[in-house]
């Protein structure tokens, strides 16, 4: 394209575009890529001038085609930051700045690199959306050429475009580009799907005739029928929403009956409900896939109504019927908005949801407290406040991946406030969703007025309501359950402060402990006074390094009573209190999904498969318990709990051979005690190894005898199976170890059975 073209382009929809502006940005940005050539041997400067081409397809403003031109010039040539301030604006060169990657950045992992970037591109995207329109076009006219790639960099790319920008652009509303990108993207990763796909569709095809085109002839004239004028247009599905349906499915292409879709565009919303109303009529609908996003807009303020019927030929075909004002929004979504076009004082027309306003200047979040919370300024905003709740790179990148794609349902507060949450989503996402205090004070929940489970899946136009209360912490359990970014970055960080309290109370009680034995004992104060020769930041910091054993408490002695002899003791209390505190029988509990009342209950161990936990008497704390997943326990057994930082007590039988490979660490031991009651009915799992004669009906005597003793059989496994005998091993679900024990008499005094054993690992 040459230099009087781009300019023609953009003049031919924004008369007052600054002409001299684009001719020197273009002249500017062939000089500063001069010779630079791409991988397909073109010169580098026609990648630039096709970023821009595309964006003038969407009609965005002349300092947008300007970026455009100048985008990678900061990253791949001689030219600065402050030489395109200097030539083309501030404005400009914040625009190139926010598009240029993080070259300089030391990081090993890739993924960390790619992760930084997307930092870097969603904070530039949150002063200005046109960083994203850029980015996008960018990544667009990369993939159109990436056959000119080496194959290994090639299939990264690729997975990079569908993982980030191929989702991005869906969330933005920009179906049209995300087509294209998913479509590059999957002919790159999948290419014996692809081919397979395009073969049958090619069939397909040649079968049918002209069916797309009877179908849209025998469509438009049953909206004329009852005066509605419309515009019906057919097509095929896409290579990937194909391959997508039939993953998701799980069916074969053969078995895929609709495979076209159409689109009916009229010129009002009350029409788009009377041609409805038409098809529906007309054709028998098929049940459950009906959608209005007309009343209830997606977060991208996609609006449309979705159905599907069995039309002519008795052929499964989709529908999507909105007015030309939604399709436009639909296929181009912000790039659509009168935001990029009220330039100079010229009008534009002005979409459905947002009126006009100058982007030029205006913040991205400006905008999303201008336009209220249906539109896709509020998700930017929700994700770039991500960027503080994660702790890593990696993990933020696993929160925005969860973000870009899934699809969204849409509930209310009980006051009204409608709260997009993606499918799946529980209470636990919604309470996030509302605020991150709300979250993690939420003890249960009532859907639609009913009691329900914190841990269930939410469904459209559910009202849901938080039950809060102030003592609750959020169970690190919790993050199994959520869906959101947003909520699992905040129980992770809740989990992590409620560790370091834990340890920062156990640091407290040791120092209190070893150091009464010195005149002046322990006090806060002494210890804040003594941080510098600690080396240390802060009272929390030492007292938690402390409780981990990373910081031994002769080093706090020496600071705090260098000159000081312990007080004459008992030899015993001579010990360091680091020595032997897992035998104070402190606990941690796992709090129930249940109510605010049974949140104060004691602390508890979960059982394996279970969300209700049983209690465990001890101190209470706010880290998980477990059991060893082969080893189990029973009530009776005694027990002790092995301590894993940051993750939670796992508890063992004191037998178990597992703890074998954690005597050399005494520090993590923890001495625990049941505490379930005599008339508990709760079951625990024991596994049991029985050697038996190998004849018929041995099993049914075996679970006769279990039935009997009302043990119920939760998994059974047969092993070693020979002409006379067989050895078969057992899950049984008892109350205690005496349960158990009569259980294994019981069927130790079968005649059929050889020797009988608990394994306990």
């Amino acid at each position: 394209m040459r230099q009087y073209e781009l300019v023609e382009r953009v003049t031919s929809y924004d008369a007052g575009a600054d002409e001299a502006l684009l001719n020197k940005a273009y002249v500017y940005a062939m000089k500063a890529h001069g010779t630079q050539k791409r991988a397909s041997g073109d010169p580098y400067f026609s990648h630039p001038l096709e970023v821009a081409a595309i964006l003038t397809d969407l009609k965005l403003d002349d300092a947008t085609i300007v970026a455009a031109l100048l985008h990678d010039t900061i990253e791949d040539t001689w030219a600065t930051k402050t030489e395109i301030d200097e030539m083309f604006g501030p404005e400009i060169g914040h625009l190139v700045e926010g598009l240029t990657k993080i070259k300089r950045l030391d990081l090993v992992s890739k993924e960390a690199a790619q992760a930084e970037n997307l930092r870097k591109l969603l904070l530039a995207i949150s002063d200005d959306i046109r960083v994203l329109l850029v980015k996008l076009a960018d990544r667009l006219h990369n993939m159109r050429t990436i056959k000119h790639v080496k194959p290994a960099k090639r299939t990264r790319i690729a997975q990079e475009t569908m993982d980030i920008y191929a989702p991005l652009a869906g969330r933005m509303g920009m179906q049209h580009m995300r087509e294209e990108l998913e479509g590059l993207s999957f002919e790159v990763l999948y290419p014996e799907a692809y081919q397979s796909i395009t073969s049958r569709l090619e069939i397909l095809r040649k079968d049918a005739g002209n069916l797309i085109g009877e179908i849209e002839a025998e469509i438009t004239a049953k909206l004329k029928e009852n005066n509605i004028e419309a515009e019906v247009s057919g097509r095929e599905k896409k290579p990937f929403s194909i391959w997508n349906k039939i993953e998701r499915k799980s069916v074969s292409l053969g078995q895929l009956s609709d495979i076209y879709g159409f689109r009916i565009l009229v010129s009002s919303i009350e029409d788009c409900y009377r041609a409805l109303g038409v098809v529906h009529t007309t054709w028998r609908v098929v049940p459950g896939r009906f959608k209005d996003y007309i009343s209830t807009p997606k977060g991208n303020e996609y609006r449309s109504i979705h159905t599907t019927v069995v039309g002519p030929r008795q052929k499964r075909i989709e529908l999507q019927i909105r007015t030309t004002q939604m399709h436009d929004v639909a296929e181009h979504g912000v790039a659509a908005h009168s935001l990029y076009k009220d330039i100079d004082g010229i009008d534009a027309p002005v979409s459905e949801n947002i009126n006009g306003a100058n982007l030029n200047g205006v913040a991205t979040f400006d905008l999303a407290k201008k336009y209220n919370n249906s539109n896709p300024y509020i998700w930017l905003k929700k994700l770039v406040d991500m960027l503080v709740e994660g702790e890593s790179p990696q993990e933020f990148l696993e929160h925005t991946k969860l973000e870009l794609f899934l699809d969204q349902v849409f509930c209310f507060t009980p006051k009204g406030l409608l709260i997009p949450l993606p499918n799946g989503a529980t209470p636990i996402d919604f309470a996030y969703a509302v605020h991150t205090d709300v979250g993690d004070s939420c003890v249960g929940c009532r859907i639609n007025g009913r009691n329900a489970p914190l841990i269930g899946k939410l469904s459209n136009g559910d009202e849901v309501e938080i039950i809060r209360s102030a003592s609750q912490v959020p169970p690190a359990a919790w993050e199994g359950y959520a869906v959101t970014g947003k909520a699992r970055a905040a129980i992770r960080r809740a989990t992590r402060d409620a560790v370091r309290a834990q340890y920062t109370g156990l640091g407290r009680e040791i120092l209190t402990r070893d150091l009464s034995k010195y005149e002046n004992g322990y006090s806060d104060e002494a210890l804040i006074e003594a941080l510098p020769k600690l080396g240390q930041n802060s009272l929390e910091g030492v007292l938690a390094a402390v409780g981990r054993g990373q910081l031994p408490v002769s080093d706090i002695i020496a600071a705090l009573a260098p000159k000081e002899k312990p007080k004459n003791m008992p030899a015993d209390d001579n010990k360091s209190t680091t020595d032997r505190w897992f035998n104070l029988g402190r606990f941690i509990r796992l709090r129930p999904f249940r109510s605010s009342k049974q949140s104060e209950e004691k602390p508890t161990v979960a059982l394996p498969g279970q969300a209700t936990p049983l209690p465990v008497r001890g101190q209470r704390s706010n880290l998980p318990i477990r059991f060893a997943p082969d080893t189990g326990a029973l009530p009776g057994d005694r027990i002790v709990g092995i301590l894993t930082p940051d993750e939670g007590i796992t508890v063992y039988p004191i037998h178990a051979q597992a703890l074998q490979q954690f005597e050399d660490d005494p520090e993590r031991w923890i001495d625990l005690v049941w505490d379930v009651g005599e008339n508990s009915r709760e079951r625990f799992p024991a596994k049991i190894s029985i050697f038996a004669i190998n004849e018929v009906g041995t099993l049914a005597q075996i679970a006769q005898s279990i039935g009997e003793n009302d043990g119920n059989i939760e998994n059974l496994a047969m092993g070693v199976r020979e002409a006379d005998f067989y050895e078969m091993t057992m899950n049984v679900g008892v109350r205690d170890l005496k349960h158990l024990n009569r259980i294994i008499a019981g069927i130790r005094a079968l005649p059929i059975v050889s020797s009988i054993t608990r394994i306990s690992g």
